[in-house]
């Protein structure tokens, strides 16, 4: 009597990162840390073929220039509309945002999460600093932020959820599928951050 193979394991979900500037290869470490099969992504064909998307910390303007001369935009935001599973660190948490307080002229964002955000809040780049952040929905002791030239969320709507704060200043958001923190968990080696949204990806499929 034959018997039928067990099931196989789940395919680990394909997570890409928006590789237009940043720090691209290191989300792509963390991603791959974090079990997901890791990818960069520069054309909406690209895009298409992911399961969720990350788009780094950079300068959220070039971020939002580039995106538009790749033809990236539009299709952004039409799979972020859709659901597709998306974390920002730094300019990503900016390009996520409704509003901007101070856009440079031209700079446009991808939307996804209900809240105003101010560029540059925690200082210049001389003025950068890491510290302990408790982050709602990640297990164990705080995560160590890296704030670099980094934004701060002003306010959220009714439908975003605050994560984490530090001084006062929220810098961690989550909106449906959609996710941003103020810091970069992909320099410290912690791959906790990605590890939720990681799971976050899975859940849909």
């Amino acid at each position: 009597m034959s018997t039928l193979p067990p099931p196989s394991a789940e395919a680990p979900p394909i997570v890409g990162v928006l590789a237009l500037q940043g720090d691209v290869r290191e989300h792509l470490i963390a991603l791959a840390a974090a079990d997901a099969v890791a990818r960069p992504v520069r054309r909406p064909e690209e895009l298409a073929e992911v399961d969720g998307l990350v788009i780094p910390g950079g300068e959220s303007t070039t971020i939002s220039k580039l995106a538009g001369l790749f033809g990236l935009m539009e299709p952004l935001r039409e799979r972020v509309r859709a659901g597709m599973p998306v974390y920002g660190t730094c300019a990503g948490l900016i390009m996520l945002a409704e509003k901007i307080l101070d856009p440079r002229s031209g700079q446009e964002t991808i939307g996804g999460i209900d809240m105003i955000v101010r560029r540059n809040a925690f200082g210049r780049q001389n003025e950068s600093f890491e510290s302990a952040v408790a982050v709602e929905g990640v297990e164990g002791a705080p995560v160590e932020g890296v704030f670099i030239r980094a934004p701060w969320v002003e306010s959220v709507g009714a439908a975003a959820e605050v994560l984490a704060e530090h001084d006062g200043h929220i810098v961690a958001v989550r909106q449906g599928n959609a996710l941003a923190t103020s810091f970069h968990p992909e320099l410290t080696g912690d791959h906790r951050v990605h590890a939720l949204f990681v799971d976050m990806v899975r859940a849909p499929r």
